[in-house]
């Protein structure tokens, strides 16, 4: 056999164990529907091909999903998004399946995962081009968080210590904004403590861990609302709104849902995106918030991004920019990620994250670890005295 053909054949197997990991990984834990498709594109040939014409970053599965679910949802995948609607449709049905019934929900929830593979693999043969051309110009996203529930007590406590009555929220590694909408939301914890707008149409939920709750103030008025990404996403782009949605399996009608009120609560006010480098920006960002204003700079698992020095050069600009005025950054990281932010003697990769707090004023710096938290801040431990 020729070389170059022992190494294609290599390369699609590799390919196949990627995708088959995440079927059996990943997305057994979050979505049926793309268990079964990966699944299926890994032990198809013709579709391993077509996936290897795409640059090699970009072949993963979440790319490549992403890439025909927004095929469906333009239209130009209709045998696609019929078998996507319909497994959405049986997901919501099997949510409410009494136990008597859940085997029966289950065996209808394959065989709509099995049509819906096959009409994955038919739109990926004919529509090669297309789903290359998607996944070289994008990027994945993950909007829809509950990071709200870790940023609103944290934010609330920078402006206490400072004795702010009005902030001006800069998040670096911004995406779309909605962080920057925290004061927006409704977020109800384990305890029953509510925070925020109570009659928003965005309401989030944190459990609690340990016996200590979240402070209760309040958050101060938000009068700046700025965002900080080389790719920012524009939520009034019908395009660029749709393809945070194509990032999300169709057999997730809840995580839909949510990020669909999120969108539109974002679009009554969208935010100021800077496009570039963050630690360059940065000072731009900083010099739009009034003088009388708290800025607080966020960063929930952006800096992981960054190289060590540009972590450092981040902190440093913070720190020029605290010369004249006081400056806040609100942080949730992993362990060790943060510079200077202590980590209550964690170890690095440790399955959960800190929530830290540095105030910088006139070159001095005060950091704290305020608490940890787990699965993008729905699982909070608060750990900062009152």
């Amino acid at each position: 056999m020729p070389r170059s053909a022992m190494g294609n054949r290599s390369r699609a197997r590799t390919l196949a164990q990627v995708y088959r990991r995440f079927a059996e990984v990943d997305a057994a834990e979050t979505s049926a529907l793309y268990e079964r498709v990966a699944i299926a594109l890994s032990e198809s040939d013709e579709a391993l091909r077509a996936i290897e014409t795409a640059p090699a970053r970009k072949r993963h599965p979440t790319m490549i999903l992403a890439a025909l679910h927004d095929l469906a949802l333009t239209g130009r995948a209709p045998a696609l998004a019929t078998a996507y609607a319909a497994s959405g449709t049986t997901t919501a049905a099997n949510a409410d399946a009494s136990a008597e019934a859940d085997a029966a929900a289950t065996a209808g929830a394959s065989v709509g995962g099995d049509a819906a593979a096959r009409a994955a693999i038919d739109a990926l043969l004919r529509m090669t081009d297309s789903v290359v051309a998607i996944a070289a110009r994008r990027r994945t996203r993950s909007d829809e968080t509950g990071r709200c529930a870790v940023l609103y007590p944290a934010i609330a406590e920078a402006a206490r210590r400072v004795g702010a009555s009005a902030v001006g929220l800069i998040d670096v590694g911004c995406s779309a904004g909605l962080n920057l909408n925290v004061d927006r939301v409704g977020i109800t914890y384990s305890d029953g403590r509510l925070l925020g707008d109570a009659s928003s149409p965005v309401q989030q939920s944190c459990s609690l861990v340990g016996e200590r709750p979240v402070p209760a103030q309040a958050m101060p008025e938000v009068v700046t609302r700025i965002g900080i990404d080389v790719d920012p996403v524009d939520v009034t782009d019908p395009d660029e709104a749709r393809w945070l949605r194509a990032c999300l399996p169709p057999d997730q009608p809840e995580r839909i849902a949510r990020l669909e009120a999120e969108l539109a609560l974002a679009a009554t006010a969208p935010p100021l995106l800077l496009q570039g480098d963050a630690v360059e920006l940065l000072p731009d960002a900083l010099s739009r918030v009034p003088a009388d204003v708290l800025p607080v700079v966020t960063t929930t698992w952006a800096l992981s991004r960054f190289s060590l020095e540009d972590r450092l050069r981040f902190l440093h600009r913070l720190d020029e920019a605290a010369t004249g005025r006081t400056v806040a950054w609100v942080s949730a990281e992993g362990v060790g990620v943060a510079p200077a932010i202590p980590t209550f003697g964690d170890r690095r990769a440790s399955g959960h994250s800190v929530i830290g707090l540095a105030l910088f004023d006139h070159s001095s710096l005060r950091a704290e670890g305020l608490g940890r938290c787990w699965s993008r801040g729905r699982l909070l431990a608060w750990l900062a005295g009152s």
